[in-house]
């Protein structure tokens, strides 16, 4: 393990992570609400630590390799929540614990929505803009952005984009890894601007609608009130939520693919989109008609509104909440947590096990059911036309095995704390697949939950984040061999 080129590339990253801590102070100026000291601390503990871990390695020239890859993106994910608890630890206004404030960064930046404050209402301006704009930092990766920026600064990064990168494909947009990154954030950045803007013209004030844009592309679910979208009452804004929800739920790789090609039917043509698109319509219609049908709502037009947005929300591990869903008949809120296990589009900012893998999975199976059936047939499985290597099929088979193994022992951890069996239950879907929102002693927030669970919490939602393989992959004695 070639320690100093980590060291190097850690301190760098620290050092342009400081810099995050920047505008929130401006923030802060414009309100008046005396929490810039809070953040002027954070930027310059942040940075000297940074440059303190990378002066001693400035002048390393060794080569990355994919050990070095893995190492960095875990230990820069646990670093950086680390760093991110400065400014909710110094607020005056929140009076937060250690645990509660690692929490708190650790679920903005895996884009959980998990947290463990409320009131948000009351709090100031400068940290309820903070939390957003770590959902919508963590959304696209720091390592993404990180691979655009330090070929600059003289680090490489395809081993960092290889262990970062979500789904089974890991093509590049573009011949150039600064260029793919590039191109990426220039597709999320489209999204955050024109997002913000259909939330002011549909009544948002500026504020509201910048950071609900930042939580909503980055599917993280970070609100600036209690009630989250619920406080707005408003079906127009409901309706841009639903809309940049799906859109940030789908492959950016294929927006990228479908900008180039200036042709909208290519999304049409991509065989996780399909899947995709049916699984929210069919959620959405079941979850509507049941509303309509149980007499929760009178019309079938407000079981479609809420119905919709909740469906849409939960599928795509964004967590947002129209109003408290947890009324609804109990099989509906089970179902919507169920949704989250599949998630979104491979290569969006969504969290769950993916939308390509639960295809692969479910086509396995029906090859099975065949091969029972006809013992000597070839059977090929296709993803958009082309057949699936073996090697792809077992990668996911791997992932979906290792998926549960640690769902259970999270699970199971977390009722050893003491937690109920559904609180324990919803509570590990909603950090594993990075979905905020949970059932039980969680249905409103994470506060009132021990110290233990939260760490506990805090680790599952950055399995879930670098989807298991990364962070297992660490803890697997071969990778430390030299």
């Amino acid at each position: 393990m070639q320690f100093s080129i980590v060291f190097k590339t850690i301190g760098l990253l620290l050092m342009v992570f400081s810099l995050t801590q920047l505008p929130p102070i401006l923030v802060d100026i414009i309100y008046q609400q005396n929490e810039t000291h809070s953040f002027v601390a954070a930027f310059s503990l942040t940075f000297v630590s940074g440059l303190l871990v990378y002066l001693p390695v400035r002048k390393s020239t060794k080569a990355f390799r994919i050990r070095e890859g893995v190492l960095v993106v875990v230990s820069f994910w646990f670093v950086l929540s680390l760093f991110a608890t400065t400014p909710f630890l110094l607020s005056e206004a929140l009076n937060m614990s250690f645990s509660d404030a690692f929490f708190e960064s650790m679920s903005g930046l895996t884009t959980t929505g998990a947290t463990a404050l409320s009131g948000l209402d009351d709090l100031p301006k400068s940290i309820l803009y903070y939390r957003q704009q770590l959902q919508w930092l963590g959304g696209m990766g720091i390592i993404v952005l990180a691979v655009a920026i330090l070929p600059m600064l003289g680090v490489g990064g395809m081993e960092l984009y290889h262990a970062e990168s979500s789904g089974i494909s890991k093509d590049r947009l573009t011949p150039k890894l600064t260029q793919t990154a590039k191109a990426l954030w220039k597709i999320y950045l489209s999204f955050t601007l024109i997002c913000a803007l259909a939330y002011y013209f549909a009544g948002m004030d500026l504020f509201d609608a910048i950071g609900h844009s930042y939580s909503t592309v980055a599917i993280g679910g970070f609100s600036t009130h209690d009630l989250s979208i619920g406080y707005f009452d408003n079906a127009v804004i409901e309706l841009v939520a639903v809309v940049f929800m799906f859109l940030a739920g789908i492959n950016f790789s294929l927006h990228f693919f479908v900008w180039r090609k200036k042709n909208v039917l290519a999304f049409f043509k991509d065989s996780e989109f399909q899947a995709y698109s049916l699984m929210l319509i069919v959620l959405l219609a079941v979850v509507s008609l049941f509303l309509f049908i149980s007499g929760q709502y009178q019309t079938m037009s407000e079981a479609l509104r809420y119905g919709v947005f909740q469906s849409v929300s939960m599928a795509t591990t964004t967590g947002f909440a129209s109003t408290n869903f947890l009324l609804w008949p109990v099989i509906l809120p089970v179902l919507l947590i169920f949704s989250s296990f599949i998630g979104a589009c491979a290569g969006s900012t969504g969290g769950g096990i993916k939308v390509v893998r639960m295809l692969l999975v479910f086509k396995l199976a029906m090859k099975e059911i065949k091969k029972f059936i006809h013992p000597n047939a070839q059977i090929n499985i296709k993803l958009n036309q082309r057949s699936v290597g073996e090697s792809t099929l077992i990668s996911v088979w791997g992932f979906f095995s290792l998926y549960m193994i640690a769902f259970a022992l999270i699970m199971v951890a977390l009722m050893f704390t003491g937690m109920d069996q559904i609180t324990a239950f919803s509570a590990t879907a909603a950090s594993i697949n990075n979905l905020g929102p949970g059932l039980g002693a969680v249905a409103e927030n994470y506060g009132a939950i021990n110290e233990a669970a939260k760490w506990i919490l805090s680790f599952s939602m950055l399995l879930g984040r670098l989807e298991i393989l990364t962070l297992v992959a660490l803890l697997h004695k071969a990778f430390w061999r030299f």
